[in-house]
């Protein structure tokens, strides 16, 4: 098996390509009829207060306008788990583009000059949207992002700094980033019978129906969510979102199918973001680098409504050994919508800082930045004491470098010229936990030798169909031809959400187990197969548990930059990555998954970054022309590379998660040889021309 090209590990292509690129295949806002009418939002244009009068009869007065909703003749939804979706229940604003007024019509044309001519009046409250390190408002919460708590220590981290021989104390500041998926978010509603079926734009459709029952009082059993194909969602579409239930609301109300897609420059507000932090990194060590104490305390914000902390701090627990360690996270409550998960959340902004710090112990010992990381490998897990189930950090920084030629290059910073450019290389790891969430699956054997594989997964563009395909077609010794996936639908078995970089360990978990159990049903059954076929299920309850390992990924990243003497514009000219993620199930979309990230790495490091106005209320940049991700002139040679990593600590496939990972050490590598080629460095991204002019001869 392990020589055929359906094995695991293969580069089978993907099974969706077709329908993507011949436009068949259909998205959350393609699943319209005759009889649909179509929302456009009215938001908000305060930053705090509340709605006083809404003015509806122009925007009715507009041709093919159907219903204006507002809070006044909304149907009344329960108090969702989640405060974010409880949209137009009353007067509040409590930032700007809250949802204040839904219009429908007969057209998207029609909606949007209908929201155009709704006239809404408000009472205004002074409202507070900066973030500073020393906010009065701040406190440390119980609990960061991922149940991880607010503050850990060990040892005395601070006596320790003091008394350390060599020291690093540095602050680093990343502003607000933004999910931008290709396709933005959208739900299309229907009613029939008393049942409720949402296509939407999610990364879990269960997670959807989970929100929606709550929301509106209803079954679990009333409700089908289906998303079936999902363009891009990075965090952005891992919890149920406004739009399905405002569609699902106007639905019920008008008794006709609802569509409603978000304008881009309206997801800023809506989708959730990824929060600004002020991070302090405090390091000490002795001459040799060896680390005595490690410091990671970082400062952001959340919103009004709910509370969500960016776990930034974590990785600082988990990286490198040293006796006495403190992170805290602490954070305030703005008048800013709700932060949420933004590709990797925690790691990709906390191994920034980290391992920028990490860079700067490095230089002022003199010690190689490879080396240095190399002499501080702990035995196991520094925060909780675990044995790690593998690490092989030490191996992708090793095969990294000689992959990349880094021993090659002259370590003394600005130095490197090729013309007017600068250049500068720079390095840096990256971790992620292994995660696995409960999920569900059936495989069923049809009479004529095929199979079909059910379960709730969701393809957010990653390839899960066709890995699934595999998994199953492994397990059960046939072709993965000969195996139908049928994902995407909140009535197939429950799967979890694809976010953490646990779908396919969660999903192919189930499936595997399934398809196990399948094979034993058809070993102990004789004779030709029923007419209606065998079925076997399984479940991930007992694998979801806490492990006794501690379980991450790892990697390291390699950058070379160039730097325009004259203009100060950064280019990257290579990144290379080397990642210890488990056994490998697709080697195809496995490099496009870590690839990937590695551009979205790029974007946070030199192009993307959002700020909110002070006066305004409002996130500066929040559409495509102000908020700069990267584009195909940015990416550079580019290549992703993996060792083999055989743990068995982990799921049946041996795998771990491989899509947030490559974000997560892309910033800091890329900042590091920014330092190397000016011999400037700076702690504040994205690392932009007016702020790398100033240092430059």
């Amino acid at each position: 098996m392990s020589d055929s090209p359906q094995a695991l590990g293969a580069p089978v292509v993907r099974r969706e390509g077709r329908d993507k690129v011949t436009g068949t295949a259909r998205y959350a806002a393609e699943h319209t009829g005759p009889d649909s009418l179509y929302g456009w939002i009215v938001p908000a244009t305060v930053a705090r207060g509340r709605v006083t009068a809404i003015r509806t009869a122009d925007a009715l007065a507009v041709p093919g306008v159907h219903t204006v909703l507002t809070h006044d003749n909304a149907p009344r939804l329960q108090e969702p788990d989640d405060p974010v979706l409880a949209v137009l229940q009353d007067d509040r604003v409590p930032h700007r583009g809250w949802p204040v007024a839904l219009v429908l019509a007969e057209s998207t044309e029609a909606a949007r000059a209908g929201a155009g001519a709704v006239h809404v009046e408000y009472a205004t409250t002074a409202h507070d949207v900066v973030l500073t390190p020393g906010h009065p408002g701040l406190y440390t919460p119980d609990q960061a992002n991922g149940g991880h708590p607010g503050l850990r220590e060990r040892g005395d981290a601070g006596r320790a700094f003091d008394a350390a021989p060599v020291r690093i104390d540095a602050t680093y500041t990343l502003r607000g980033l933004h999910n931008h998926p290709m396709e933005p978010h959208a739900s299309t509603a229907r009613w029939a019978d008393g049942h409720l079926t949402v296509h939407d734009s999610s990364q879990g459709a269960d997670a959807v129906r989970e929100g929606l029952a709550q929301a509106l009082g209803l079954d679990r059993d009333r409700i089908t969510v289906v998303s079936e194909h999902v363009g891009g969602g990075f965090g952005s579409k891992g919890t149920p979102r406004p739009q399905a239930v405002l569609a699902s609301m106007a639905a019920r109300h008008t008794g006709r199918t609802v569509q409603l897609a978000l304008p881009r420059r309206y997801m800023a507000a809506l989708v959730g973001h990824r929060a600004p932090t002020v991070q302090r990194v405090r390091l000490g060590a002795d001459r040799d680098g060896v680390l005595s104490s490690v410091s990671h305390e970082i400062v952001t914000h959340t919103s009004r409504i709910k509370e969500f902390v960016e776990q930034a701090a974590v990785p600082a627990r988990v990286m490198y050994a040293s006796p006495h360690s403190r992170t805290e996270h602490r954070v305030t409550a703005l008048d800013v919508p709700s932060p949420s998960w933004m590709r990797a959340p925690g790691e990709a902004p906390g191994m920034y800082a980290l391992e920028s710090a990490m860079d700067e112990l490095a230089c002022v010992l003199g010690i190689d930045p490879v080396e240095l990381r190399l002499r501080n490998e702990p035995q196991a897990e520094p925060d909780s004491g675990r044995p790690f189930s593998s690490r092989n950090l030490a191996a992708c920084l090793s095969e990294g470098a000689r992959r990349f030629g880094w021993y090659d290059r002259d370590p003394q910073p600005a130095t490197g010229e090729d013309g007017p450019w600068l250049l500068g290389t720079g390095v840096a790891s990256a971790t992620y936990p292994v995660l696995l969430s409960k999920s569900a699956a059936s495989v069923h054997a049809a009479p004529d030798g095929t199979f079909r594989v059910a379960v709730d997964a969701t393809d957010i563009g990653t390839g899960a169909r066709t890995v699934l395909a595999q998994i199953a077609a492994s397990a059960l010794g046939v072709s993965q031809e000969d195996v139908r996936i049928d994902i995407g639908s909140s009535d197939l078995p429950t799967g979890s959400v694809a976010g953490g970089s646990s779908g396919t360990a969660s999903w192919g978990t189930a499936v595997h187990k399934a398809a196990t159990a399948l094979v034993g049903r058809l070993a102990g059954h004789t004779g030709p197969l029923p007419p209606e076929g065998l079925t076997a299920t399984a479940d991930t309850a007992e694998e979801a548990g806490e492990s006794p390992y501690a379980r991450h990924a790892f990697g390291a990243h390699f950058a070379e930059v160039a730097v325009d003497s004259l203009t100060g514009e950064v280019r990257v000219r290579r990144l290379l990555g080397v990642y210890a993620a488990g056994r490998i199930l697709n080697s195809r979309t496995a490099r496009s998954q870590f690839i990937g990230g590695m551009v979205m790495g790029l974007g946070m490091a030199l192009t993307e970054g959002s700020s909110m106005d002070p006066v305004f209320g409002d996130f500066t940049e929040s559409d495509l022309a102000s908020y700069h991700v990267p584009a195909c002139a940015d990416v550079p040679d580019i290549e992703a590379h993996w060792i083999d990593e055989h743990d068995p600590h982990l799921n049946p496939m041996g795998s771990k998660g491989i899509g947030e990972i490559g974000i997560v050490g892309t910033a800091a590598a890329i900042g590091n040889a920014v330092r190397h080629a000016t011999g400037a460095r700076l702690r504040e991204l994205p690392l932009t021309p007016d702020k790398i002019l100033p240092y430059l001869p």
